[in-house]
């Protein structure tokens, strides 16, 4: 439900109380946080059906779709799977379905795959698949939007294989929308705004902080209504759709009534398709989607005050929605046409695809006999591409003679066998202002617009175009962006996850699939198998150990030692040999959000952590170093004190958030670097009673909570993003490059990323580099309203950062990223704030970063690695054969990750040397470099395409 509150399930405690035994209700947020857009709502089912497979007799298809919880459809018993299919009677865009089980556990179905049809004969591949969760909650699917006419869900498994039939009470289609827009950079300009008194700025409204708002002028004067917020994205997107969020303070002055909405390439020319409605006199979100356009500008015209209170206007938040830029590269493409004006003005064909607003095509008109209508246009984009749609821009120089009015659009594989895609539609009359055509996606190589008339019909026989752009399907396809996968459903919020050495993702939440309370003993889990998509669950209670917000580390051997978090003293050992829980000792000192890494010995470190167990600021040095051994157990270190790597948290978040989420990255010698989010670097030594010195400052970088560092070669880590305070906070786009000399830390600042993030996570590739995915611009747990859904990739050749593909789903606080054997890289979760939230997030998706694909999108030849040892010792030197010759070798250590922080990662550069029939590489001998444990070995060919990892354990 938009808007709701967050329910607080345990008393806040005041900031100045003394700390309790586990503190872990401090985790609470200080307050809701509304959202600022509404997500896709149900769609009607008037006149739809549904049928299925097999239906048990009183349990039709219909009952699923019928709008009555008390109805369902079931299944016979006949073998699993089954399925139930809906027929919209029309093609409709949707972003996803709900799920609602019968009444009792049996029926409820598990393991679930989803496909869409245009005919109910041709189904896509699944556009999502997953496990639900064996519960009686609805559940969700979100998938990237999609436009057609039936739905099809498959239930592959019961949840908990008790029958085998399935069962649904009712499934629910969602209305399509967009991802939200980034607004990193974004500017914007008000008739008005009050600025003494109550801070009313216009920026107000895009700041992600939802206390604050936009309030025109009402001191000294009040300007009439209307009023005017235009938005400045300073880039083009593919804009469908605006979320208003009125103020927060529960007030209802200047509450937008009746609106209108506007776009514009330039700021000057509007398009001629305004969108206008009213919002109601509410301080929930409102959403209104419209016909996708190009823009770079938004205006959003309050022409009234919803409850004619007065001539104001006010915002606390204003969303775009929407997809990336577009526009297919035109690089080489070459256009042709029936006729073109050569003579006097320059009209030749190609001056429509040469990027210039001031040169034209123009049919001829000089000639005695001057062509009449039809007139048509090719493209040939000379290679295959999938194509969504064109941007028509008429000419510019103020004159509107040959300005398009009836047209259609075809696509050709040949330039032989044309398809029409769209038929007889009419652009707006008399405007400059560039026009979008959507239709649905399509490979092709040649591209042609038929002009049928002018656009009054009265101006001559002649066509005109500034500009004409194919683009991509529906701004999803990019060229060298990469690409993301449908989504997995998982059974529960993934808020941590591990890589085992079999190639599978561990995953867990809390003891609640939505939740984090604790205070049960036992932590809910799902394991992830990249290979088949399969989605096991599992609870965990013969540790009695809630493991939410734990320090994670992988030890040499490949079992995961988690330790605190909700249960704040305990440890627990996964085994994934034997796929086995087992109790590890008590910690010395209870902790929650604390980081830990393990070191060349074996050994684990771990530091801070005072979100449970109690508050380190209350009996300094509570939350000092300890260490974990195989063979005694934890040991307190009191000499690694915590107190150098505190942040400077504000007060107002409570001091539980100074020690929190330490980047740890472990070295030679059994020392540790602490990186960050503290703007000073400490080394901490773990001999004796263990202790702390100064690695300097990170550079001109400040406090960086929720930020993250990656060690992307030996010795050279990246550091990117944060915030200054934990939450309330404006993140940044900082990044750094910190290399490691002996005990030296040197410090260099990089070129930023294109989006400020925090809550993110970062995951190095095999060529080095470093895929920053997810975050939120304004740091606010559990809020998904600044949520960045396009993924950036740092080059460490050019030190600079790429934009990426966009993901379905918000990644941001509580989600993770790990590497997978395969070179792909595995987002997943968010949420986890119980079933009255809007941010839990049941899924993950599988980013194919574009070394995996060629030009033109279609999956890379890859190098293989045929032979290579399942083990090393470190020093050692092993001989590795591939199916052709390769250029270049790393090892990534398998990763861990939760609350964007993942110590396991770190890749190394190998310099291979021929012999054998292969390639003989050395293991660093440090095993404060080479860190024992299990390791993914890839070898990459001369264009960087890595192979499938082998798993070797060093050590």
């Amino acid at each position: 439900m938009a808007g709701t509150a967050v329910v607080l399930h345990e008393q806040e405690r005041s900031e100045s109380a003394p700390p309790v035994a586990d503190e872990h209700a401090r985790h609470v947020m200080p307050r809701a946080i509304p959202v600022a857009v509404t997500t896709g709502a149900p769609l009607p089912k008037i006149g739809w059906t549904a049928t299925a497979d097999t239906a048990a007799s009183g349990f039709a298809a219909g009952s699923a779709i019928d709008d009555q919880t008390a109805t369902a459809w079931k299944s016979t018993t006949t073998a699993m799977p089954h399925q139930i299919t809906i027929d919209t009677k029309n093609r409709v865009a949707i972003s996803g379905l709900t799920y609602l089980p019968m009444s009792g556990a049996n029926g409820r179905i598990g393991q679930y795959r989803v496909q869409v049809s245009d005919n109910g004969t041709t189904w896509s591949g699944n556009i999502a698949t997953g496990t639900f969760a064996d519960n009686a909650t609805a559940k969700t699917v979100t998938i990237n939007t999609v436009i057609t006419r039936y739905v099809r869900l498959t239930a592959v498994t019961e949840a908990g294989n008790r029958v085998s039939y399935a069962a649904a009470a009712e499934i629910n289609l969602l209305g399509g929308t967009d991802p939200v827009l980034p607004r990193t950079g974004w500017t914007v300009a008000a008739d008005s705004q009050e600025t003494a008194g109550e801070d009313g700025k216009a920026a107000n409204a895009i700041d992600g902080n939802t206390s604050t708002l936009w309030h025109t002028q009402w001191q000294d004067a009040s300007p009439d209504l209307p009023h005017t917020f235009t938005i400045d994205m300073h880039a083009v997107n593919l804009v469908s759709g605006l979320g208003y969020l009125g103020r927060q303070d529960g007030a209802q002055f200047g509450n937008i009534g009746q609106y209108r909405i506007e776009t514009s390439m330039d700021g000057t020319n509007w398009s001629p398709n305004v969108v206008t409605g009213s919002f109601s006199d509410i301080a929930t979100a409102q959403t209104k989607t419209f016909a996708s356009a190009l823009a770079r500008y938004v205006r959003l015209t309050a022409v009234t005050e919803a409850g004619r209170r007065g001539p104001w206007t006010s915002a606390a938040e204003i969303n775009l929605l929407g997809r990336g830029d577009p526009r297919l590269t035109r690089t080489g493409w070459t256009a042709t046409a029936d006729s073109q004006e050569t003579l006097g003005e320059d009209g030749k064909a190609a001056n429509a695809l040469d990027g210039n607003n001031a040169t034209i095509w123009h049919t001829a008109w000089s000639a005695e006999s001057v062509p009449g209508f039809p007139h048509t246009y090719t493209i040939d984009m000379k290679t295959s591409q999938l194509v969504g749609g064109l941007a028509y821009q008429p000419r510019q120089d103020s004159s509107f003679n040959g300005g398009i009015g009836t047209y259609s659009i075809q696509t050709s594989a040949n330039n032989t066998t044309w398809t029409d895609q769209i038929t007889d539609e009419k652009f707006a009359p008399e405007t400059a202002a560039q026009q979008t055509v959507l239709f649905p996606p399509v490979t092709a190589r040649y591209l042609r617009i038929i002009a049928k008339s002018s656009e009054s019909g009265e101006q001559g026989p002649w066509t005109t175009a500034a500009e004409f752009y194919p683009l991509g399907a529906s701004g999803a396809v990019v060229p060298n962006r990469g690409t993301w996968s449908a989504p997995v459903g998982f059974p529960l919020v993934p808020v941590a996850a591990a890589v085992l050495p079999n190639g599978k993702i561990l995953t867990w939440s809390a003891s609640f699939d939505n939740d984090y309370v604790g205070g049960t003993g036992r932590t809910l889990t799902a394991t992830y198998d990249p290979a088949t998509g399969v989605v096991t669950q599992r609870e965990v209670a013969e540790t009695g150990h809630d493991m939410f917000c734990p320090g994670i580390s992988v030890l040499p051997d490949g079992r995961i030692l988690v330790t605190g978090g909700n249960d704040a003293a305990l440890t627990s050992i996964y085994d994934p040999a034997t796929d086995s829980w087992t109790n590890g000792p008590d910690m010395t000192t209870a902790r929650g959000y604390q980081s830990s890494a393990t070191l060349s010995d074996g050994r684990v470190f771990t530091i801070g952590g005072s979100w449970s167990g109690g508050v380190g600021n209350y009996d300094v040095g509570r939350k000092n170093g300890e260490v974990w051994s195989a063979t005694t157990g934890w040991t307190a270190l009191p000499g690694a004190d915590v107190v150098p790597m505190l942040t400077a948290d504000p007060g107002g978040n409570g001091d539980y958030r100074k020690d929190n989420h330490a980047w740890l990255i472990a070295w030679s010698g059994n020392k540790v670097l602490q990186a960050g989010p503290s703007k000073k670097m400490n080394w901490y030594t773990i001999s004796g009673q263990g202790s702390v010195a100064s690695a300097g400052t990170r550079g001109d970088d400040g406090d960086a909570m929720n930020g993250n560092a990656i060690m992307y070669d030996t010795g050279k880590i990246l550091t990117v993003g944060g915030a200054p305070a934990y939450q309330d906070s404006n993140a940044t786009a900082n990044a750094y490059v910190l290399t490691i000399s002996g005990t030296t830390v040197t410090t260099r600042k990089v070129a930023s990323m294109a989006n400020t993030r925090a809550f993110h996570n970062s995951v190095v590739l095999p060529d080095g580099k470093v895929l920053v995915v997810g975050g939120e611009n304004y740091a606010v747990p559990f809020s998904d309203n600044t949520a960045v859904l396009n993924a950036e990739l740092w080059d460490p050749a050019t030190e600079t950062f790429t934009t990426m593909a966009t993901q379905a789903v918000p990644r941001t606080y509580h989600s993770i990223a790990l590497l997978l054997p395969d070179g792909r890289v595995l987002s997943a979760g968010g949420g986890l704030c119980s079933e009255y939230c809007d941010t839990n997030h049941f899924d993950g998706q599988i980013f194919t970063p574009p070394y995996l694909l060629t030009a033109e999108g279609k999956p890379a030849a890859r190098p293989t690695i045929t032979t290579a040892p399942a083990t090393a010792a470190n020093g050692a030197t092993i001989n590795v054969k591939t199916g052709a010759a390769v250029s270049a070798f790393s090892i990534i250590r398998m990763g861990t990750a939760t609350h964007s922080v993942d110590t396991d990662q770190r890749r190394l550069s190998l310099t291979p040397t021929a012999a054998s029939g292969g390639y003989n590489l050395t293991i660093p001998s440090d095993k404060g470099i080479a860190i024992p444990g299990y390791w993914m070995l890839f070898a990459l060919d001369a264009k960087g395409v890595p192979s499938v990892a082998k798993i070797i354990k060093i050590g």
